[in-house]
């Protein structure tokens, strides 16, 4: 398969402008006679929704929650990036995009990345006038705080609950478009699978889910817009409802899905306690402008009060690592920072799984009503989990799955190989290559929705004639007889494990095995493991209740069963990529000391693996095929990625 990127041509700074000025349009009053689907309603999903209705064309909107506003883009935390550069410190459009870039280890799409780092500005600019009550200066500017990845302070925040904030923007917007009858809402409807017809998506399989219905819908396009996979892994800082389902049941008709081993982990989560947990808990990246993150230099320390521990006796491993950026390194090597000195037997708390975020200096010279002021619900809501206080003494962290690079693989104009299926957010692979740096999430998940896909979608239906495919459709039939054969399957086996049970089977050997480290050995022992999972799925999961109405079980597991084969999809991109880069790291391929021994950086192999991995659907229990988009880099050079 050829993948066609249709990245216009001209200068990069100038190629969004040049796509705009030449891009097909719509005469206003034609607009109304396209109808859009758009599955998801966080910020890239809310936003396009708000966006295209707004722009006059008719539109589904679909969430598997009871409001489109408890969408997952509202727990993300600490801030959205933007080069407004109003602290004057040097900011500017290319050196965002040129942060990102690199923060990716040079595994994104050039042209891509710099269209984020331009829309960046007008996102701040939407969000103010909407209402969103930013952090101000006392002078009533707009206030900004440094990130991983940045020696400048570009991001913009709302104290610790950005996402929910940015959110409730995007949910007024598109409330106000249902009020206007221009979007019509579906929530507790689940996407179940795609249509495809003559070689276009044509519309979606969803099953609502207090009344167990099964209903088709038909559109001029398709949008999905329903976040990562993390969740893959059981235990991540993701809500437990988030899946790849709606991702991988596309890749299943046809999309191809684009480095799925790039899985981002966060290095400031609340360790994990005990089996019990079925979700862990994000401490935000924008603790670490102040938190000073540490670890005993001796083993015999570690079961010691922090208080006890001399300063002396103390690694700030970040500090000594990587001077230049200190403890807002990159997310991805401050995680195997901390993984380190904790296989170095220098863990602190249960089971020695964690390293210390302190405050003792920040409180001395800021004092405590001022971290209160900036981070006061966070350390809230670490004290309410681990009945200690952030205050009195360090908190506890260490890594956690949070976010996934890969998804499915889409074109400049977000639309994947599949004609009228567009994919924006998290859940398509654009935008961060191999590593996500801090709050650029949330703008990239509003630059989608707000404005990029409205220009790309209305140059693509301008190339189509209107009219939706009819709902006797052969493919429409099809397509929702084999997702009610799935539903009836899964209630029929009637095993003797819940669909819980073999999640957290399937999580453990994805942590243990395709987790921060990688090995070949590793990897093939995944594959394998997870092949006899998936069997064992098949024959001992228990989904008690009926289709015809609510069923939390049934819902599970559906989304389980998605699990089961992708985690060897995701192990298989790991294996096959032999090179280190960014959050995907092979233990075999690392950098080298002056001594010639490995010293934890990645090694790239850009002659070998400069280039998107965009995997295609070949069958049940066959294995997919593996198709390359190479990156070419006009403006940047591939270089070594360094914090030091």
């Amino acid at each position: 398969m050829k993948l066609e990127s249709k990245v216009p041509d001209g200068p990069l700074a100038e190629k969004w402008t040049h796509y705009k000025q030449h891009q097909k349009l719509i005469n206003p009053a034609n607009k109304s006679k396209y109808t859009v689907i758009v599955v998801g309603t966080g910020l890239a999903g809310g936003a396009a929704a708000a966006s295209l209705a707004e722009l006059g064309y008719k539109v589904l909107s679909f969430c598997f929650q009871d409001s489109p506003r408890r969408a997952h883009s509202i727990a993300a935390q600490g801030g959205i990036n933007a080069a407004k550069n109003y602290r004057n410190d040097g900011d500017s459009v290319f050196r965002l995009f040129y942060d990102t870039i690199k923060g990716g280890d040079f595994r994104s799409r050039e042209a891509n990345v710099h269209r984020l780092a331009e829309v960046s500005l007008n996102i701040i600019d939407q969000c103010v006038a909407q209402g969103v009550p930013f952090a101000r200066e006392y002078g009533g500017l707009l206030d900004t705080r440094s990130f991983g990845g940045a020696q400048l302070q570009r991001t913009f925040y709302c104290r610790g609950q950005t996402g929910q904030q940015l959110l409730l923007g995007a949910y007024q917007a598109l409330s106000r478009q249902i009020g206007l009858g221009n979007v019509k809402m579906f929530p507790r409807c689940e996407m179940l699978d795609l249509v495809t017809a003559d070689g276009k998506a044509r519309g979606i399989v969803t099953r609502h889910l207090e009344t167990g219905k099964i209903e088709s819908f038909t559109a001029d396009a398709v949008v999905l817009a329903t976040g990562g996979y993390g969740n893959v892994f059981f235990l991540s800082t993701n809500a437990i409802g988030c899946n790849v389902s709606a991702t991988y049941r596309a890749y299943k008709r046809g999309a191809t899905f684009a480095n799925p081993c790039y899985t981002q982990i966060h290095p400031t989560c609340i360790p994990v306690s005990g089996d019990h947990q079925s979700k862990l808990t994000l401490m935000s990246e924008s603790l670490r402008n102040d938190g000073r993150v540490w670890a005993p230099k001796n083993k015999a320390d570690a079961g010691k009060h922090p208080r006890e521990i001399p300063e002396e006796a103390r690694d700030y491993f970040l500090e000594r690592k990587y001077p230049s950026y200190g403890n807002l390194a990159p997310r991805d090597i401050s995680s195997r920072a901390a993984k380190e000195a904790c296989d170095d037997g220098r863990g602190v708390g249960p089971g020695g799984r964690g390293v210390y975020l302190d405050f003792a200096v920040a409180i001395a010279k800021q004092g405590e009503p001022r971290i209160r002021e900036k981070y006061g619900n966070l350390f809230q809501m670490y004290e309410r989990i681990t009945d200690e206080s952030g205050y009195e003494r360090p908190m506890r962290i260490y890594p956690a799955v949070h976010y996934t690079m890969g998804g499915l693989w889409v074109d400049y104009e977000l639309m994947s190989n599949i004609p009228g299926l567009f994919v924006v957010g998290e859940a398509n692979f654009s935008d961060h290559g191999a590593n996500r740096l801090g709050a650029s999430a949330l703008m990239q998940g509003l630059a989608d929705g707000y404005f990029v896909l409205p220009y790309t979608i209305t140059n693509w239906l301008a190339g189509q004639k209107p009219g939706v495919t009819p709902l006797d459709h052969p493919d429409f039939k099809r397509t929702e007889a084999e997702a009610t054969d799935q539903i009836k399957r899964l209630l029929a086996v009637k095993g003797k494990k819940t669909a819980s049970e073999l999640h957290r089977e399937l999580g453990h050997i994805m942590w243990e095995h395709v987790g921060m480290a990688r090995t070949k050995q590793s990897l093939e022992t995944a594959i394998a493991k997870i092949r006899a999972l998936r069997a064992e799925f098949w024959t001992s999961v228990n989904v008690p209740g009926s289709d015809a109405d609510l069923n939390v079980a049934l819902e599970r597991a559906n989304r389980v069963a998605d699990y089961m084969e992708f985690g060897e999809l995701l192990a298989l991109d790991a294996l096959q990529r032999e090179e280190s880069c960014g959050a995907h790291f092979r233990v075999e391929y690392q950098q080298k000391d002056e001594a010639g021994n490995p010293n934890g950086e990645c090694e790239r192999d850009d002659d070998k693996f400069c280039h998107v991995a965009a995997w295609e659907y070949a069958g049940p229990e066959k294995q997919p095929v593996r198709n390359v988009e190479p990156l070419a880099y006009e403006v940047v050079t591939p270089s070594k990625r360094s914090y030091k």
